[in-house]
């Protein structure tokens, strides 16, 4: 473990962690209260996706909608507007549009193969992203002058690492340059999830196989056919699924680091609120 033991970590001058767990549990309120500070360098994989290795796509896709309507193509064509994406560490939404949700185009929907497509480069954009993430606890401190790091890892890591491979790339480098913090959600917390879901659902990112398992399944269940399925109703369908596997993987990186519950990251209001909880979730490892 990147910290031994709880003196290693209250005793260094140089703290670095990497958050994860479900979406919606507090990775990123931490990240920005330790960010507020002036002493922690806020690394959001998220946002790293959007601008650095997924911002052409999602441009592109803004301008192939721009095309459709006469006189923006015309503007666009001859260089006379700019389309570009607003994305931000609080707001992803352009992203997860360009994600999309697979289904019928009447209610929003995109084909499979594109959706298939899109998910892969997410997949390796977030692999990316996450080895960038070691360079940048380096370069905050040598360049920018931050003595502590922070990396706000997106909901999915857990789907593009496999965190039973001891020589996993992803795990290896960030195992040995931050210390894992699982942010761990309840049954209760994962229900309130799914009823957050259910009101707004979002694109996200699956594992392949378990992406043509939960499609095959659904279409075998409705008996849509591929352009008829509801996305909504799909997304909703696949977001339990995703939480219940996503569970036992978040457990099995949680070994190479610290667990704490959802609860006490809902209690931490200073810095040194946090500093504590790490210190003693390393005691009770």
């Amino acid at each position: 473990m990147y910290y031994p033991d709880a003196n290693a970590w209250n005793d260094t001058a140089h703290k670095r962690v990497a958050l994860f767990g479900m979406s919606g549990l507090g990775k990123t309120f931490i990240s920005d209260m330790l960010r507020g500070t002036g002493k922690w360098f806020h690394y959001s994989v998220d946002y790293r996706i959007g601008t650095r290795y997924m911002g052409e796509h999602i441009v592109d896709n803004f301008k192939r909608e721009a095309m459709k309507v006469p006189f923006l193509a015309e503007l666009l064509r001859s260089d006379s507007i700019f389309i570009g994406s607003n994305i931000t560490f609080e707001n992803l939404d352009p992203l997860s549009t360009y994600l999309g949700k697979p289904g019928d185009p009447a209610r929003g929907g995109i084909d499979i193969e594109t959706y298939r497509l899109r998910q892969q480069q997410h997949q390796k954009a977030e692999i990316a992203s996450l080895l960038d993430a070691v360079q940048f606890s380096e370069r905050a401190q040598d360049i920018y002058g931050y003595p502590n790091f922070v990396c706000d890892t997106g909901g999915s890591i857990c789907e593009v690492v496999d965190p039973n491979d001891p020589n996993d790339l992803v795990l290896k480098a960030l195992n040995a340059a931050m210390l894992p913090v699982w942010i761990k959600g309840s049954d209760a917390h994962v229900d309130e999830l799914v009823r957050r879901f259910d009101r707004q659902p979002k694109p996200m990112y699956y594992r392949p196989e378990e992406l043509a398992r939960n499609w095959a399944d659904w279409l075998e269940r409705t008996g849509d056919a591929p352009d008829r399925v509801d996305p909504d109703a799909f997304i909703r369908f696949s977001y339990r699924r995703v939480l219940e596997t996503r569970q036992q993987r978040y457990a099995a990186m949680a070994q190479h680091g610290v667990t704490v519950t959802a609860e006490e990251i809902y209690e931490l209001r200073t810095e040194q609120d946090f500093n504590a909880l790490i210190s003693d979730a390393i005691t009770r490892t």
